[in-house]
């Protein structure tokens, strides 16, 4: 008898596949987004001391 809540994942090695690709892309366009951020206030803050 299955544990109520556990997970079958193991059972089901596409649905493991999409998961993952689904983590990959998530996780990429947060650290497309970061990388794009990051740097924005950097360059304000160093044309307002500049100018």
């Amino acid at each position: 008898m299955a544990k109520i809540g556990a997970h079958k994942d193991h059972e089901n090695p596409s649905l493991m596949l999409r998961l993952q690709h689904f983590r990959r892309l998530v996780m990429g366009r947060g650290i497309l987004l970061w990388l794009l951020g990051v740097p924005i206030p950097v360059i304000i803050l160093l044309a307002l001391i500049f100018r």
